[in-house]
């Protein structure tokens, strides 16, 4: 087929409006499950200070009659924290930007905010969740928490070579953990680390993992939903597990895109807080030529009540 002589078409003319959607499509992952199930408290200081305790272990209790009663030996609490830390985002938008016609958004200022909250409560959900080393910071030198890897360090298993040194002398994390090989992840590891923090006085509810370990553990033979109910007729294939039911209770399993895929973290939620000394807020900076300069900016650190309560199992290979 060929045109017409004198066919006049898209090609020869001049005006077309673009066809440009009025959507932007931004599929990168905002869900933050450490930071929205634990608990938000409020710091007063940049070193932000807690006590934890522990009662004596159980033994054999029978007195004589009559017998002159002695005090037990007691145990002073032990006093621990660490310091806050400062996150942020800035944007600087040319006034020009701001005022033309824009697809996908009105002002470019306020939806480049928008995103770097997006990106902000990213960052913190990763500093959060991995390892890291408490520091006072200096003049030149930004303050920093350490993250749940390095807090746990009562109820951790991996293959032998890497380190968890877990609070130090002087009441908080200094020294981050060091990693070894890589082995299998197995559900004989994941039981002991929910049976250690168990025996450790813990109810650990929450499995959370990385997307390797979330495939490998749906494979374990205790998982509880492996089956879901369908209309009649139709077929449902289930290939994923929430609920992992061991001796000690049940315990969702939790993806999390941010921490580390090389470990597994049994916690129990109630031992751990976000204490903010500064809340995530929004900061007008100077002008200093035809541009908007704003920042987010919040500061705030990680509260360890009782590291006891939760495990980890370090050091596994999800691919295996």
């Amino acid at each position: 087929m060929t045109q017409a002589t004198n066919t006049y078409d898209t090609y020869d003319a001049i005006g077309e409006r673009e066809d440009l959607m009025d959507i932007i499509y931004d599929i990168s992952p905002i869900e933050t499950p450490f930071q929205s199930n634990v608990a938000r408290t409020t710091a007063k200081g940049t070193f932000h200070e807690w006590q934890t305790d522990a009662l004596a272990a159980a033994a054999a209790n029978a007195q004589v009659q009559g017998d002159d009663i002695a005090s037990n030996s007691l145990v002073a609490t032990a006093r621990i924290g660490q310091h806050t830390q400062i996150s942020r985002k800035a944007v600087t938008i040319s006034g020009t930007l701001d005022a033309v016609d824009k697809a996908g958004r009105a002002k470019e200022t306020s939806y480049q905010l928008a995103k770097a909250g997006r990106e902000l409560k990213r960052d913190m959900e990763l500093e959060l969740t991995q390892v890291g080393v408490d520091g006072a910071g200096t003049g030149t030198t930004a303050p920093t928490f350490a993250g749940v890897e390095s807090w746990i360090s009562t109820n951790y298993s991996d293959n032998g070579a890497g380190t968890t040194p877990g609070v130090a002398a002087g009441g908080t994390v200094l020294t981050a953990p060091t990693d070894g090989t890589q082995v299998t992840l197995t559900e004989a590891l994941l039981k002991t680390g929910i049976k250690n923090a168990w025996s450790s006085g813990g109810d650990p509810r929450v499995i959370m993992v990385g997307g390797g370990a979330k495939q490998k553990i749906s494979g374990f033979s205790g998982i509880a939903t492996v089956f879901k109910n369908a209309p009649a007729g139709q077929a449902t294939i289930v290939g994923a597990a929430d609920l992992y039911v061991s001796d000690f209770g049940e315990h969702q399993i939790v993806p999390n895109r941010f921490s580390r895929d090389r470990t597994v973290l049994i916690l129990d939620l109630d031992m751990w807080a976000v204490a903010f000394l500064r809340p995530i807020h929004q900061i007008e900076l100077a002008k200093t030529g035809d541009a908007e300069k704003r920042a987010l900016l919040g500061e705030y650190t990680l509260v360890s009540r009782n590291e006891g309560a939760s495990a980890k199992v370090a050091d596994i290979n999800s691919a295996l």
